[in-house]
Order: structure tokens, then sequence, then C-alpha cells
């Protein structure tokens, strides 16, 4: 079992066993077994309030006894406390396996898909620090203010309606 600590302060247990897969399945109609294929991974990586309503739902055992509704856990959740639940949501769905091979093939997507974004930060945090913003807004101003039609016509241009016909 994971855990994790939610901005409330809160520590969650994290358990991925043949109940809560079943929950899930019920409640949000997600079926965490598609992490063999690779594609809920990335699905629940890329989309923060699906993961959160994952994690709830696998938590809500604990909920329940605690009192905090769905919507008091999602405004507990951002931030590194979704970073972290990622981690443990993911890693107690690899230990889930029941196959110490499978188990052992999950664990490595999971470590190059860490790897994989880390990288990926390293490269936008390179091309932020390399980058001169107000050069580049300068830039983008003048070609705006070159190219036709970019920018807007003076009053003086605009011909004045002509008067209509009474």
């Amino acid at each position: 079992m994971k855990t994790f600590t939610d901005n409330a302060g809160r520590t969650w247990t994290i358990a991925i066993n043949v109940d809560a897969i079943k929950r899930v399945r019920g409640l949000l109609d997600v079926d965490l077994l598609e992490i063999v294929e690779g594609k809920l991974i990335e699905r629940l990586i890329r989309d923060p309030v699906l993961l959160c309503d994952v994690v709830y739902v696998v938590c809500k055992p604990e909920a329940d006894t605690r009192n905090v509704s769905d919507e008091d856990f999602g405004r507990a959740m951002a931030g590194d406390a979704i970073e972290h639940a990622t981690k443990a949501l993911l890693e107690e769905l690899v230990g889930f396996s029941p196959s110490p091979r499978d188990r052992a093939n999950l664990q490595r997507v999971l470590e190059t898909t860490w790897r994989v974004m880390d990288r990926a930060r390293d490269v936008i945090e390179t091309r932020l620090e390399n980058v001169n913003v107000e050069k580049v807004v300068d830039q983008a101003l003048a070609n705006a203010g070159t190219s036709s039609g970019a920018a807007p016509a003076s009053s003086e241009s605009i011909p004045a309606p002509s008067p209509s016909p009474s």
C-alpha cells in the first residue's frame, strides 16, 4: 500500500485490490486493468481530473469513514498532491498484477514514462532559460505592424458612411 498527503494535510492510503478495481469500474466506468496496454497510464497522467476521480474512488471507504465528499477531496487536490497521488496509484497498479513477469514489464514501462517526462521537462526548462522573452515579444509586435491587414486602420483612413436617402 502506498500513501500520499493532500493539500488539506490528510494522508490517504492507496490499496489496489479486486474490490478497488470493481469499485472504479462501477462508479467511473474505468478499467484499471487496462494499465497492461499502456494507454491508461498516459490517460491518467494527462488528465488530472480523471486521476483524482480514480484516486477518490479507490480511497472511498477511507473517505466515507472520514466524511470527506468527492468535492472536499477534489478541493484538496492540486500541485504536488496530484503528483504524489499519481505515483502512488500507478505503483500500486503495477504491484497488483498477479504475474511477476507482468509486474516487471509494467515497472519498466512506468520507469520509462517517468524518465521521458523528466527529459521533456528538462528540454522545456532549457528552452525557457535560453529564450529572451522581451526580444520575442518585440519581434512579434514588429512583425504584426508590418504584416498586411494585421494592424487596425486609423479612423482617418476609414471613409465616412454616406448619408442614406430620406
